[in-house]
């Protein structure tokens, strides 16, 4: 499987995009829980609000609009409520700053950043990223796992389709998690944070040659929506609380994309998608 676009060569006129986490993988609640939020507080010294801001973590990154929100743009948003609300975060507008221009939001593009820059918040920002992968490398393999089906729908359709793996995590990351639970094989071809955002890496891989109408992003939060939406392909979602039953459903909904049938049904999936996630914050 290569993970350059340049040498990617489709060899189906169908593809279907893939998230990670939360959506194949289910690691998306582990790693927040147990990683990104305790690293948060560990680093900034928030231990005074520590419960209602683990609280506010998870609901900007799993239980709301903004779940799969990238880790960077995750932290900018609850660092400003902070800043705002309970005690002042030193540079917090330079890391903000930083998040909404970027090309890249990784830990690679923030160091290169931090060159020209001793922006307190964006190095602790950095450090703060670390530690969270070092904590999620520690997480036991047992309590990483791809979600029920997920293998042996990747194995029906994979010939039918050119099947790529869209993620806003890092690389390596994705790469292990995939290559460990026995997914790796029935993939082709790796987008992750380093190509770029979601919305750029299905647009590149349109230039490959497919046509908007014979692609498919699979996808449990709204980011994968509005990647999907913003380059004009289809989407099926797979529902927060509810990803077995998701993926069981899902070659019925593959056969009706292969067929040209995809567009009414789909309709009826984004309505479920959105309310499904809107319920999940109440």
């Amino acid at each position: 499987m290569t993970t350059n676009p340049t040498h990617f060569h489709p060899s189906s006129n169908f593809l279907v995009c893939i998230d990670s986490d939360g959506c194949a993988i289910d690691t998306m609640n582990i790693k927040h829980i147990r990683c990104f939020g305790p690293c948060f507080i560990q680093e900034w010294e928030l231990q005074k609000w520590e419960d209602a801001l683990l609280t506010r973590w998870n609901e900007i990154n799993l239980y709301s609009m903004t779940r799969g929100i990238n880790r960077f743009k995750g932290l900018a948003l609850i660092l400003e409520e902070v800043n705002l609300n309970l005690t002042p975060i030193m540079g917090i507008s330079d890391f903000i700053h930083w998040t909404n221009t970027a090309t890249e939001l990784s830990n690679q593009a923030l160091a290169a950043a931090l060159s020209s820059t001793d922006s307190d918040c964006m190095q602790k920002a950095l450090q703060w990223s670390k530690h969270v992968n070092a904590h999620i490398d520690l997480l036991p393999d047992t309590e990483k796992k791809a979600f029920p089906g997920v293998k042996e729908v990747l194995s029906s359709i994979h010939g039918k389709a050119d099947i790529v793996i869209v993620s806003s995590a890092n690389k390596e990351a994705v790469t292990e998690e995939w290559t460990r639970c026995g997914l790796i094989e029935d993939t082709d071809f790796l987008c992750c944070q380093d190509i770029g955002s979601k919305a750029h890496c299905i647009n590149t891989l349109l230039k490959c040659g497919y046509t908007s109408d014979h692609v498919l992003m699979l996808g449990d939060a709204p980011g994968d929506f509005s990647a999907a939406d913003e380059n004009s392909v289809f989407f099926y979602p797979i529902l927060v609380g509810q990803e077995s039953d998701s993926w069981k459903e899902f070659p019925y909904a593959f056969s009706l994309f292969q067929q040209g049938k995809y567009s009414t049904y789909e309709k009826s999936k984004k309505e479920q998608f959105f309310n499904n996630l809107q319920r999940s914050s109440h």
